[in-house]
């Protein structure tokens, strides 16, 4: 069995109150149940961890070295400037895929850069939850090719 680390960034723990024609309805424990439940179907164990701190999320990244085989990340508004993140991201060797609920790319400008997608092995943006639904069935492919349980 696989292991998805699934790490969610700074505010996300608001989901499903914050500014609800962005980022939807749908709440941060909710997106993490039907990813747990996504994962238990395709026989991947998924863990979920939520941080409004930076080191926090590092310190995930790092940790998660011999432990899983892929990690899904949805850094929020640290995308746009944390090149200590980018570093972790390129520091381990996982699979990393980006998340983000809302399409950056048509948002504000200072949101259309992310200085972590360089780092990541793909993006995923833009399709609300089903973002994190669509980066898990594409870490369960990778885990599958790559070979799971590092």
């Amino acid at each position: 069995m696989g292991r998805v680390l699934v790490l969610h960034g700074p505010n996300l723990n608001l989901l499903g109150e914050r500014e609800e024609g962005i980022y939807g309805k749908t709440t941060l424990e909710e997106i993490d149940r039907r990813l747990v439940e996504q994962g238990k179907d395709a026989g991947v164990e998924v863990v979920t961890r939520q941080s409004n701190h930076e080191g926090e999320i590092i310190d995930e990244i790092h940790a998660a070295r011999g432990r899983f085989d892929a990690i899904i990340i949805n850094p929020g508004a640290l995308t746009h400037y944390s090149y200590a993140l980018h570093d972790a991201v390129r520091a381990v060797d996982i699979p990393v895929i980006e998340v983000h609920l809302s399409n950056i790319y048509a948002r504000e400008r200072w949101r259309r850069r992310s200085v972590v997608a360089a780092a990541a092995r793909g993006q995923i943006a833009g399709f609300g939850p089903l973002s994190y639904s669509l980066a898990l069935q594409a870490a369960c492919e990778l885990i599958r090719e790559e070979g799971g349980n590092r």
